[in-house]
């Protein structure tokens, strides 16, 4: 199949350039999944010019989020039925049309609604993007070298959602000149780099962009994408809606999660009575694709929920710039970019679980001093702490997503690659829902009463403050917990030399 190391044939027998393939996809995918935490720095700014609560604000991640959880099972039908080449020049110009969309919103609380589906619209395109990039990672590179293929994608899983808060802090620190253009201090400004980026990718992707994912002619199931949608998007909905209306509000929290559960069991139900499911389930009887699934699911619900109160806490507590606040996380960043690739070499070694443990107890330590977090508390410290768990983070994340791929037959990888990010998105998109909604609640529990704010405005501040951490302070605890929850688990995963579940008919069941 290969002729060398950066050449190789597409599935029409052409050669292309393996190299010019992954770095145009590695970034463009980059400047997608920017957008999942680039807004982060920004929620107070967003707060102050569409004149929102900081729950309103948070629905920029928590929607993208929901969107994408919903879009990512249909990934694995677009994949296998759509030419990968126009598959993904589709996506990205839905991608770049989105953060247009999202740019020019006016400012204003009754255009939010259009704000919300700007972000939506790129969602959509993540959520078949970055499955796709994963799965072309699996047909380009052989079975000894995916652990270095999974952790290129690594730079963008996690060094991306990890930058984008620094990134946002320095465009809304001041306006910028480059190459003699003015980039204003807006948060409009954030969506410039990825539209560029895009922009280029788009017209380099007509020319170097080649169908390297066999396909086969499939009807799509539309009961499936029916159940699916109304499931995925009723559970994360109503986990949404916490925020703002509280745990026991039976129509717009409760209710909405209760269907949203029963349409997903229906869902998976309807998969396994298919012949060609809409998707399949089946792999799930794979026990080491389930654990590492499970994992994943709890080192994004471990990274995203802290990494989305960390920019308030140190805003709102602290009262850094939004810059400050974005610098304070990028050796964290940083951290992350470097350890994936390294991580994913580790892999091809030693494997997933003694690097899944390790890296499961780093991110446990690293994350406990978050719950004493106070107000005088030096921003170097939270800096050293958020870095060491980035560490935790890039030790876990790249060799259980080669362990969960490597786990199934190469037929199977689009199945495989569809159920473990529609785990990954639904885990962030509820526990940021659900963080956001516990900080807010207490907050507002512990809000000292508004005439204090004149008789007293010291004591106001202060007492405001308090309640702040207060928030602050359960939520990064209930992020401890699933590292916790991680360690434990990573003990079920199969050695390096064990021999793992794959010659399995995911159809007829075990050989």
């Amino acid at each position: 199949m290969e002729t060398d190391q950066t050449k190789a044939l597409d599935i029409h027998g052409k050669p292309y350039s393996r190299v010019a393939l992954v770095l145009i996809i590695l970034f463009a995918t980059f400047a997608g999944t920017l957008n999942q935490t680039s807004l982060g720095t920004a929620i107070p700014t967003l707060m102050k010019d569409f004149d929102i609560s900081m729950a309103t604000a948070q629905q920029a991640t928590t929607w993208f989020l929901l969107v994408n959880g919903i879009m990512i099972p249909v990934s694995a039908y677009l994949m296998t039925r759509f030419r990968t080449k126009w598959l993904y020049e589709v996506a990205y110009i839905l991608l770049f049309l989105g953060m247009l969309l999202t740019a020019v919103t006016p400012a204003k609380s009754e255009f939010w609604p259009l704000f919300i589906a700007g972000r939506a619209l790129q969602a959509l395109s993540v959520g078949i993007t970055m499955p796709l990039m994963q799965l072309v990672m699996v047909n380009i590179f052989p079975e000894k070298q995916r652990g270095i293929a999974m952790g290129l994608s690594g730079l963008v899983v996690g060094m991306a959602p990890a930058i984008g808060p620094t990134l946002s802090g320095w465009i809304l620190e001041k306006d910028h000149v480059i190459l003699g253009l003015t980039l204003s201090d807006s948060w409009r400004s954030i969506f410039v780099f990825p539209m560029i980026v895009l922009g280029i990718s788009i017209v380099l992707g007509l020319f170097f962009f080649k169908d390297v994912i066999p396909n086969r002619k499939a009807n799509l199931e539309w009961l499936s994408l029916i159940l699916s949608t109304i499931g995925f998007g009723s559970f994360l909905w109503g986990f949404t809606n916490v925020a703002t209306d509280g745990w026991g509000d039976m129509m717009n929290v409760i209710l909405p999660i209760v269907i949203g559960i029963a349409f997903i069991l229906l869902f998976g139900y309807r998969q396994l009575k298919l012949d060609r499911p809409f998707l399949n389930v089946r792999v799930f009887k794979n026990k080491q694709f389930t654990i590492t699934t499970i994992l994943v699911a709890l080192a994004m619900m471990a990274m995203m929920g802290v990494e989305m109160m960390l920019p308030l806490y140190m805003q709102n507590v602290h009262g850094l710039s939004p810059l400050d606040s974005g610098l304070a996380l990028l050796p964290g960043a940083l951290m992350m970019g470097l350890m994936s690739p390294i991580s994913g070499i580790a892999y091809d070694k030693v494997g997933a679980k003694r690097l899944s443990r390790i890296g499961f107890a780093i991110l446990t330590i690293a994350t406990f001093p978050f719950i004493f977090l106070g107000i005088d508390t030096p921003i170097h410290y939270v800096t050293v702490l958020y870095a060491l768990r980035m560490f935790g983070i890039a030790m876990v994340m790249m060799p259980l997503t080669a362990s969960a791929m490597s786990a199934l037959p190469v037929k199977d990888a689009a199945d495989g690659t569809a159920a473990n990010n529609t785990a990954r998105q639904v885990a962030s998109a509820v526990v940021v829902a659900l963080l956001t909604s516990v900080t807010q609640n207490i907050i507002n529990n512990n809000t000292p009463a508004h005439h204090l704010m004149t008789e007293n405005p010291i004591q106001y501040a202060s007492k405001m403050a308090d309640a702040s951490l207060q928030g602050f302070h359960v939520s990064f605890g209930i992020g401890m917990m699933f590292a916790i929850a991680g360690f434990i688990v990573a003990n079920f995963l199969a050695g390096k030399h064990e021999k793992k579940d794959i010659d399995v008919d995911y159809t007829k069941g075990v050989k």
